[in-house]
């Protein structure tokens, strides 16, 4: 499996960070070891002094597809969950600065959290999924997928112009604003709608 992973998907935290908006999806891999193992605290690593949360909404591919249109993308998945992807965002920072990938900052151990499983059918529309995340009981993002700059069938048909999607693959699609810095003893609890979808120990 691989987690195809979405930047600057939404306006407002584009802006938080002063980044460029883009033409197209801007899109990067995380590897599986980057998944954190469920039950399992996220651990700091010692490389970053500024690792951000940044929740997503997921989307785990259930059939093989090359070339997807985007009309027939909602045939490719049934299951929406939120995560988050860690992000050191100093690492990053020196990254960019001399134009570097930003698998060092984005792909670490334990960067990747995806939380519980929703059946698509749950809800109304994709297009409208509501999502936050709290920080020890204090809300610190929120979106809607009706915010994205690009949608999830958009984002698959996109996708899988270059990367052949396989069965357990699962895409994250972007974090709205709100991102902040983690430190030891936080804990992290992401809601899809109403319902609870993670909660995570920082240590």
């Amino acid at each position: 499996m691989k987690l195809i992973c979405i930047g600057r998907n939404y306006a407002k935290h584009i802006e938080e960070l002063q980044n460029e908006r883009p033409d197209e999806p801007v899109v990067f891999l995380k590897p599986d070891t980057s998944i954190l193992l469920k039950k399992q605290p996220f651990f700091i690593p010692d490389f970053s002094d500024d690792v951000h949360h940044e929740v997503e909404v997921l989307v785990k591919i259930d059939r093989i597809g090359k070339h997807i249109d985007k009309k027939f993308a909602h045939k490719y998945y049934d299951e929406i969950g939120l995560g988050i992807d860690f992000t050191a965002r100093d690492v990053q920072a020196r990254c960019k600065e001399k134009g570097l990938p930003w698998e060092k900052a984005k792909a670490f151990d334990g960067a990747a959290v995806i939380g519980k499983w929703f059946s698509k059918a749950q809800f109304p529309s994709v297009d409208d999924i509501g999502f936050s995340l709290e920080r020890n009981g204090e809300q610190v993002q929120a979106g809607n997928t009706s915010m994205m700059l690009w949608k999830i069938d958009e984002l698959i048909e996109y996708v899988s112009k270059y990367f052949t999607l396989k069965i357990g693959d699962i895409i994250f699609t972007g974090t709205p604003a709100g991102v902040g810095k983690v430190i030891a003893n936080d804990v992290l609890v992401g809601h899809i709608e109403n319902e609870e979808a993670f909660s995570i120990k920082i240590k």
